[in-house]
This record gives C-alpha cells, structure tokens and sequence, in this order.
C-alpha cells in the first residue's frame, strides 16, 4: 500500500563498511522516532534504541522532509556500522515500530508516482544499477539524468502545437481561415518525424550496449580457435587438442573492451563430418556466428571463408608463430598479434556502438514506431481533403504514443514487470 511507511536494507547484505536502512512514508519520521531520542534536522550521531531501550549501535541519521527526498516522501536513513547482526536488529526495531518491509524496487516506484522521476528514468536507473563497463555506465546515466525524458517532451510540446494549429481550423469551417496553417504543421511534425527516426535507428545499437555484443571467432577444426579465446580470456576457457573437433558447443568468455560489454565465442570447427554430434555443434556454429555482431575468421593459409563476409568482418591468419604471415596474424600459443586483433575488434564495436542514442530499449523503439505512423499518416493527408478533425486525432495518438515512453499514460502493464528487477532497498 502507498501509504504505508516502508522501510529495508539499501545496501548489500554482508559484513561492510557501513549498512544504511531506509525509511520512507508520511511516517518516516514518527517509526524512526521510536529507536533514538530524536530525529535530526538534516543529519546528526544517534544512539539507535530497540524498543526495549537496549542500544543496538551509534548511527549517522539523515532526514529528507517531503520533496527533499527521492521518494518524494519524508526519509530517513540509518548509516550503521556494517555488521549483519548489526543491520539484522536495526530491522526487526524499525518493524516493530511501525514500519513495513519494502517490496522491491518500492522506493523507485514511489518517485516514479510522486514525479521525482519519469518512466524513461526509472529503466536508466535499473541499468546504471546493473552497468558492469564503463559503456554501459555512461549510456544508463544519460537516461537517469533525464536526457529521453527532455526529447520526449520536446516532441510533445512540437505536436501539441501542431494539433492546436489543425484544431483552430475547426472552428472556421464554414469560413477561411486568417493564416495558412499548414507549412508550420507541416514543419512541426516533420521535425520531431526526423527525430524520432534518428532515436529508432540508435535503439539496436543501444540495446547491444546493455545487453553485450557477441564475436564469433570462426574456423575451420585445429585452426587455433580455442588457443586463441583462452589467451584473450588469460585462462583455460576452452580444451584445446591437437585432435581435430574437440570443440563440439559453444564456449563462450565475457569481457570488457574498451568499456564495451563482449562475450566472445569459440565455436566448433566447420568442417563435413559424418559425425552426428560434431555436426551438430557445426551447426550450432554456423547459426550463432551469422547471429553474432562481428566474426573473426581464422584461418591457416587460403582456405574459402566457412560463410559469407558481412561488414566489420575481420580475416586473421592463425598460428603465426609458426611462419611468417601476411596481414594479421595471430597466435593464441605465443600471444603474437593478438593485441592488434583486439584493437581492431574494439575499434569495429566501438564504431557500431556510436549510433546508439537515447532511447534504449525496444519499447521505447515500439512507442516511436506508432508515433511516426501517426505521423506520416498526417503529412501525407495535410494538403489533401482530410478532415481536420480527423489529422488532430492522428496527431493526439501520436502524443498518446510519446507519452508511454516517460510514463504519462498506458503502462500500468509495464510497471510490476519493471520494478521486480530492481533490488529490495532500491
């Protein structure tokens, strides 16, 4: 219930520096009235008392009235000691206080209702939470700082004014009216049409630096493959064998390259085989590496590539510390060429990770898909014999569909799903 006063650990669980417990209501001040003589105007030492008088631990109180808070809501937080038994009792005092225990994500979900953050926000934070490279850190702090939320109202204030400019003509139907409307509509909705278009394009993109790009490295059987993934993972990942086909699945090591998310794949040798489980791990090969962002073919002299070439493909010479080699050659055994091998597959991510933009989810992409259709339905009837009725409701869809992005309207649905990601104390 929102009007409960909630309270919960925010900060992991274990033994650690300090150990902070939340609490937040209409309340917040009152529950945590009850554990020390009194609460703090801003921030202050406290003796933190059970309910039978007994001291559990010396704490720094700070308390945030209402608006002040990033719930929204009045907040008080306990900085303790960290000790577990520590946090353990703090807890189960501020419980029988009057407090109850936070679902997750709750205090998130209470800015989001008491306007402390919008939709867009509240996703930028689950990902700033979750950011594992400095990539994915950056792209997350963008949308928590709000930058979606300021270009979805942007665009919405483009098309409201637009409507209103359509809906004036309403009102002189029977009559002309005193200034043609239609260039500044026209250029209204052409310019959020363009920028939205921008956004959709950069969602892939975007979405590849929260989830992680995939490189394949791609050869045939004994070509090295697996020497190689386990000198760029720096540890026995894969079992390499001079046996032909010992990769039979896919192996895959996750690494950060420069500030990229990357999981590398060896995959099996693609070779004919009658073989039925070798097979199917080149089949499985095959199919995951035309899935994967980028491959790196190895091979060892002029072989055909297994399957065709796609942009930001590289071709690498293996075991180039056996022979002397043209272009790039690299050795997983001696390590020779594989820093220039890395550069190029960071360089070739880094360029495809440049065309990500603010939105970043596929939802966001869904919600300015519809407003475009909306959109473009409008400018092809502007100088047509639509009614203006009619191109105002468009236009009030397509409003409709940039309001779901931050959160205004329509998604309800959205919301448990969102915030059962987000820890307890989040």
């Amino acid at each position: 219930m929102s009007g409960d006063t909630i309270f919960a650990l925010a900060t992991a669980e274990g033994r650690a520096g300090v150990a902070i417990v939340r609490i937040s209501g209409a309340a917040a001040f009152d529950v945590a009235g009850h554990l020390m003589s009194d609460v703090p105007k801003g921030r202050g030492l406290r003796l933190i008392l059970d309910q039978m008088g007994q001291v559990l631990d010396e704490a720094l109180v700070l308390s945030f009235p209402g608006q002040h808070s990033f719930t929204g809501e009045p907040v008080v937080e306990l900085h303790l000691h960290g000790s577990p038994a520590i946090a353990r009792a703090v807890l189960v005092a501020v419980g029988e206080a009057g407090g109850r225990g936070a679902e997750p994500g709750e205090f998130t979900r209470r800015a989001l209702e008491n306007g402390k953050l919008d939709l867009a926000q509240v996703e930028g934070l689950a990902d700033l939470i979750d950011a594992e490279t400095e990539a994915q850190r950056r792209q997350a702090m963008r949308v928590f700082s709000g930058g979606l939320g300021a270009l979805a109202e942007d665009w919405r204030k483009s098309l409201i004014r637009a409507a209103a400019l359509i809906e004036v003509t309403i009102d002189f139907v029977d009559e002309e009216v005193p200034v043609d409307v239609t260039p500044e509509v026209a250029t209204l909705l052409s310019s959020v049409a363009d920028g939205m278009a921008g956004q959709i394009k950069g969602v892939a993109a975007a979405e590849r630096i929260r989830s992680g790009f995939e490189v394949a490295i791609v050869g045939a059987p004994n070509v090295g493959k697996s020497t190689l993934l386990n000198r760029l993972a720096g540890r026995d990942a894969a079992i390499t064998s001079h046996v032909a086909g010992t990769t039979r699945d896919v192996i895959e090591v996750q690494m950060d390259l420069g500030g990229l998310p990357v999981t590398l794949l060896d995959t099996a040798g693609i070779r004919q085989t009658t073989d039925i489980i070798e097979e199917i791990g080149v089949e499985r090969a095959l199919k995951r590496a035309k899935l994967a962002d980028m491959r790196v073919f190895l091979r060892d002299g002029d072989e055909p590539l297994p399957m065709a070439l796609e942009k930001g493909d590289i071709i690498a010479q293996s075991k180039a510390d056996l022979a002397e080699k043209s272009g790039l050659a690299v050795s997983g055994l001696s390590g020779e060429g594989v820093d220039r091998l890395v550069a190029e597959i960071t360089t070739t991510l880094q360029t495809q990770a440049g065309s990500a933009g603010i939105a970043i989810r596929e939802r966001h992409r869904s919600a300015m898909i519809a407003a475009t259709d909306q959109i473009r339905q409008v400018l092809d009837a502007l100088n047509g014999a639509a009614p203006a009725d009619l191109l105002a409701e468009d236009i009030r869809q397509a409003i409709s569909a940039v309001d779901t992005i931050v959160g205004r309207v329509d998604v309800e649905n959205l919301l448990d799903e969102i915030f059962s990601s987000f820890c307890i104390g989040k």
